[in-house]
């Protein structure tokens, strides 16, 4: 088999410190055998095309990355929002650093046919005037901005924020290439750009929690106008921007009104209960009761010490197969994955034939074309 000598093992070695793995890791993860990889890092033999592509995909580089002369400029491979990123969380897995690349790459290609369509300037991002208010200010004044209605699911949230030129991405429930990591604390994170935001939120088998991490990172988006990565810990700081963030997305998905229809001195004794006392108004919020609870504690309605006890008994919870998620429909997994927008503009580039059918299926996670067709035909009917 014919071996590329012009292989720059420079940026392979580059590539697996950045990822902070090990050259065995590689070799498992790439099934490429360990001597293959270590004689090419030596340059004693190189390797073949397949063995690079393999390498390449696994990266999330081209294939010419790794034939190209000279070291590796880190200013052009990585964008500054992915070093703002890596420097919030210096230890953040290799998986979960090619998953911030891959995303912002799918909101370029988002961006390139909005070009092609010509609709760039009419899906601008324009955000409302908020920094000089409290967080709690601005969560009303985003709820007005993106015509938030009383009764609401995560993908209500999701369809008002993309409607306002933001795109919004969630991880695969399967194991696959948008799976973040069972193992990593992530729930989500945002870019921040002055034309397309992008937020991603880890999926959950409660979609509830997945509109707090939606909600923390549009505040993130709206309040600093920065890019964010957010943890569990993230997403109950009282100090700093997280804080702010919390304090936004409380108040954006539960206002002070709600409240005032829920019978406090009805409350159960048995914390174990406050779910079953809650569940009305969550599923009418698309919220959890932590959300709900945590505004009760910041009105004063209910004493802090009853939150925090709830909030131990949930975690001893069993949340078996949490993130969950088959290969079901699997024709329906991009408007899952990318959203609405997204797709859609995907589909509008294929009809137009701006777009060849293949280039329409990489950028719909590799769908195959009977798959693709049913897509179409989903999209069509509704």
């Amino acid at each position: 088999m014919e071996r590329l000598e012009s292989l720059n093992p420079e940026r392979i070695v580059w590539c697996i410190g950045d990822r902070g793995i090990s050259i065995d890791a590689l070799a498992a993860e790439t099934r490429i055998p360990y001597a293959s990889i270590d004689r090419a890092l030596n340059r004693e033999l190189s390797l073949t095309f397949k063995q690079i592509q393999k390498i390449a995909n696994y990266f999330g580089r081209g294939v010419l990355f790794f034939l190209e002369a000279g070291p590796v400029d880190e200013q052009t491979v990585h964008t500054a929002q992915f070093r703002t990123l890596s420097n919030q969380k210096p230890s953040l897995s290799p998986k979960l650093k090619i998953i911030i690349e891959r995303a912002e790459k799918q909101r370029s290609v988002y961006l390139a046919l909005l070009e092609e369509l010509g609709l760039q300037d009419s899906q601008d991002f324009v955000p409302p005037d908020i920094l000089s208010q409290t967080p709690k200010e601005a969560a009303n004044t985003a709820r007005h901005w993106l015509r938030i209605a009383d009764t609401n699911t995560f993908e209500g949230y999701r369809a008002a924020i993309e409607s306002r030129g933001i795109l919004v991405f969630r991880s695969n429930g399967y194991n696959g290439k948008w799976q973040i990591p069972k193992e990593s604390p992530i729930l989500g994170f945002s870019l921040f750009d002055q034309t397309c935001p992008l937020i991603v939120v880890r999926k959950q088998k409660a979609e509830a929690r997945q509109s707090f991490t939606l909600a923390h990172e549009l505040g993130h988006l709206l309040l600093h106008r920065s890019s964010s990565i957010d943890d569990d810990y993230d997403l109950n700081a009282t100090v700093g921007n997280e804080r702010d963030a919390n304090i936004f997305a409380a108040n954006f998905l539960v206002p002070e009104s709600y409240l005032n229809s829920i019978n406090v001195d009805g409350r159960p004794e048995d914390i174990e209960e406050f779910d079953i006392w809650l569940r009305e108004y969550r599923r009418a919020w698309g919220v959890s009761t932590d959300v709900i609870l945590l505004q009760l504690v910041n009105t004063g309605r209910v004493n802090r010490n009853l939150y925090t006890a709830y909030r131990n008994w949930k975690s001893h919870q069993s949340e078996s197969n949490m993130e969950g998620g088959t290969r079901s429909y699997r024709y329906r997994e991009p408007k899952h994955l990318f959203g609405d927008k997204f797709v859609h503009v995907v589909l509008d580039a294929l009809n137009s034939r701006k777009i060849t059918i293949t280039r329409a299926s990489r950028y719909l996670d590799s769908l195959k074309l009977k798959d693709l067709h049913q897509l179409e035909s989903y999209y069509a009917g509704h």
